[in-house]
């Protein structure tokens, strides 16, 4: 079973590797496709299909979701706002056009993935890049809780359903005094006899 770690740990391998046009050689060369392909490679073996060749204008020429269709077939679609640590992301560089970017996810915040111009380097997910961001997949046979297996997400714990915790506010059960740190809410006192409540 593939694990995100090795996932991460993989791509992340290959950082510093140039940028070169339908390349695919760790510490050689590749582009964003590439970067994915080599992934696949070292987690599975072979490739799952034979790569056509293509111009850097591919997406401008056809106008078609041609690397999505390619990811379908060979990866598990996730939703954009569950993508995470692990998942490949796709991006337009502009809205109008199809997705022609490929970067993977090493956590939440950060990417790991090649451009015209750099070596595959990390970086920021930041805005800029998640209005981009048009389609996400995980490989498959990921361990994974959201697919029913038992890898937990780092540092993160959420009961199904559960409503989502304010910033710095920590609740125990049971506990009588708060830890330190903790505000503690003041009791809000009662009306006296004979005062009336405000309405």
């Amino acid at each position: 079973m593939i694990t995100r770690a090795a996932i991460v740990a993989e791509a992340m391998s290959w950082i510093g590797t140039p940028y070169r046009h339908q390349a695919s050689l760790k510490g050689v060369g590749c582009d964003c496709l590439g970067l994915v392909r080599g992934v696949w490679r070292a987690l599975y073996g072979d490739e799952p299909e034979p790569l056509v060749a293509y111009t850097p204008d591919w997406a401008e020429a056809r106008g078609a979701e041609t690397l999505a269709t390619a990811a379908e077939r060979h990866l598990v679609p996730v939703a954009l706002a569950e993508a995470r640590e692990g998942d490949v992301v796709l991006l337009r560089w502009r809205a109008n056009l199809p997705a022609k970017h490929a970067a993977i996810l090493i956590s939440a915040e950060r990417m790991v993935h090649a451009h015209q111009g750099a070596a595959v380097t990390p970086a920021s997910f930041t805005p800029w890049w998640r209005r981009r961001a048009a389609f996400a997949f995980s490989f498959p046979g990921v361990a994974d809780k959201r697919r029913g297996a038992a890898e937990p997400r780092p540092g993160i714990v959420k009961r199904r359903g559960a409503a989502e915790p304010r910033p710095g506010i920590v609740k125990r059960r049971g506990a009588a005094e708060p830890r330190p740190g903790i505000v503690k809410r003041r009791k809000v006192a009662e009306p006296r006899q004979g005062m009336q409540e405000k309405t």
